[in-house]
């Protein structure tokens, strides 16, 4: 399994980084919509689908509405300057949050807040859309800013957030792996620990403060980043937990199997699904 896993990790990390800083936006807002029509399907299971037609019903419905925001927010559009946001981006984005907000009082209560979302496919269908939409909005936005200037420096901002996340995935296995003996959350994921969750915010402060020490950042930056890092790797924590909780409840042990040694698209993405949005919102607040 381990090394299904670091082969699969060594095919798919360099064709993301290329395809984040080499494709043309269009074709990297397509490649995007793909993996997130991926990750549809990859829902329907969790909405207690078992028919393809039913879950190629909720992946066409998930594309169209991402479609319809394409159109509507151009990739060129989403920046009105290089600090200002388009407001239905923003709208969009803060929605995303509201709907993390919601999620973490879901699996905070869990199971007794299941007693409703679990008997109504549409809302499951509703969280996935929240899930997932979002997602492929956030990554455009973070990509495309001040794309006429530098079209490299959106790429760089998604390769901080894949700093950020990835190394706190890292600290928190091991740490949790070495020392792990709280439960953060039994009910919704036995396995994660509050010694884990620690190592890993740890982890991925100490990379983003030797990374800010090589780029020179004055102190003011080297302080909003490493709070950012703090609250990005307490959210992607909730992006964890949240398909966790929602495969538990439905009886799957991974969303896919598209990933030797990862399981599905879901599985490898459900910690940026809620970073991304929350990232993106804060470089437009802050910025540094």
């Amino acid at each position: 399994m381990l090394k299904q896993r670091i082969i699969t990790a060594l095919i798919l990390a360099p064709a993301a980084i290329l395809a984040i800083f080499y494709l043309p936006l269009a074709y990297f807002s397509a490649l995007l919509m793909a993996i997130i029509g991926i990750g549809a399907w990859e829902w329907g299971p969790l909405m207690g689908f078992e028919s393809k037609q039913k879950r190629i019903g909720f992946v066409v419905t998930t594309l169209i509405l991402i479609s319809a925001i394409w159109a509507l927010l151009s990739p060129h559009d989403l920046w009105l300057n290089s600090n200002e946001l388009h407001i239905y981006a923003i709208s969009l984005l803060w929605i995303a949050v509201a709907w993390w907000v919601l999620s973490a009082f879901l699996m905070f209560s869990y199971p007794n807040s299941s007693g409703f979302w679990s008997k109504h496919r549409s809302v499951r269908g509703m969280f996935g859309w929240l899930t997932l939409i979002p997602t492929w909005l956030a990554f455009m936005v973070i990509r495309t800013n001040d794309y006429q200037a530098d079209s490299y420096h959106g790429a760089q901002l998604i390769m901080f957030l894949f700093l950020m996340v990835w190394s706190a995935d890292i600290g928190a296995y091991f740490v949790g792996k070495a020392i792990g003996k709280n439960k953060l959350m039994p009910n919704v994921s036995p396995g994660k620990t509050f010694e884990g969750f620690l190592g890993g915010v740890i982890f991925a402060c100490l990379l983003v403060a030797i990374t800010a020490y090589n780029l020179d950042w004055v102190r003011e930056q080297v302080i909003t980043a490493l709070l950012v890092t703090v609250l990005i790797t307490t959210v992607s924590v909730l992006g964890d937990l949240n398909e966790s909780m929602f495969k538990r409840q439905a009886g799957v042990k991974d969303s896919g199997s598209i990933l030797p040694g990862h399981g599905g698209i879901l599985d490898r993405i459900d910690s940026l699904t809620a970073t991304a949005p929350v990232f993106a919102l804060c470089y437009m607040l802050f910025g540094w």
